[in-house]
């Protein structure tokens, strides 16, 4: 893996995180969503800077092999 693909799947990654975070109280997410603008534009950015905009097959292998438990199938 790249630097440059390692950075936009550890973004990714933050995102999720992130999000989950703010939504884990469903009463108080709507306070934390703002919160989501960084992570957000850090993750385009990162996608941007890998060329992987437009490739979501490539992308989420790289997460996967990151965080194997979001594969779904254990890998």
């Amino acid at each position: 893996m790249r630097n440059d693909e390692l950075a936009a799947a550890q973004a990714y990654v933050r995102l999720l995180e992130a999000t989950r975070a703010a939504l884990a109280e469903p009463d108080e997410g709507p306070l934390y969503v703002p919160l989501l603008a960084s992570p957000i534009a850090e993750a385009d950015v990162a996608l941007e800077r890998a060329g992987l905009c437009g490739n979501e097959s490539r992308f989420f292998d790289l997460v996967c092999s990151l965080q194997p438990s979001m594969s779904g199938s254990g890998r």
